[in-house]
């Protein structure tokens, strides 16, 4: 979730057992639906690029290694992620994630432990990196720069500041108020999802915390 670190639970056993067979390609896997759910409830119901909320009936699979370049990882389960629709069947300027993405290959992995690093986030909502080749990723192979997706971390960010303000009047957020806040935007909720586009968040309370060490 660009990025927010997926942890790789364990396989469905169908597809484990599945690729065991010789010769077989993930285009003959016929228990998706089992996959999908797996992947989904791992990220918490959030695309592993723009963190946006996806749904089962909607989600799309990702092959973060290009099947085409790839095909020895096509039924690598940690090759295998949960995004959303990404604005298919809009214009190409406006599609982003795997849609965008097509057959590209990108830098960060949010499959490893440092991802969340190598991502920031400005106030007005937009995301960037300090290590150009990923900056260039995030802008022209994933477009997570798209207004719509801007708008919606701004968003997102200002509802956490208001209600961080609406909690504590007195103005001040002490050391011990961001690190429950921290706690809040960084765990699962009780139905098993993140908040979206909860990097953001994550983020601006970091580094609001940053001024205490």
């Amino acid at each position: 979730m660009i990025m927010k670190y997926i942890k790789k639970q364990n396989e469905p056993a169908s597809l484990r057992q599945f690729r065991a067979i010789p010769g077989v390609s993930y285009d003959d896997y016929r228990d998706k639906d089992r996959l999908r759910q797996s992947l989904i409830e791992e990220q918490g119901f959030i695309c592993c690029y723009c963190m946006q909320r996806i749904k089962l009936e909607t989600m799309h699979l990702e092959h973060w290694k290009p099947r085409s370049l790839y095909p020895e990882s096509q039924l690598d389960y940690r090759n295998l992620l949960a995004v959303c629709e990404g604005n298919e069947g809009k214009p190409h300027h406006l599609q982003h994630c795997d849609k965008r993405k097509g057959d590209k290959e990108i830098t960060i992995n949010p499959t490893h432990p440092k991802c969340e690093k190598l991502v920031k986030f400005r106030s007005n909502g937009e995301i960037f990196s300090e290590d150009d080749r990923i900056n260039q990723e995030l802008n022209n192979v994933l477009n997570l720069n798209i207004q719509t997706l801007v708008i919606n971390r701004k968003n997102i960010l200002d509802f956490a500041i208001r209600k961080l303000t609406a909690e504590n009047r007195d103005g001040t957020w002490s050391k011990a108020v961001l690190k429950k806040e921290l706690r809040k935007w960084e765990s699962l909720g009780t139905d098993g999802k993140y908040e979206p586009f909860c990097r953001i968040v994550i983020f601006f309370l970091e580094k609001k915390l940053g001024k205490y060490s």
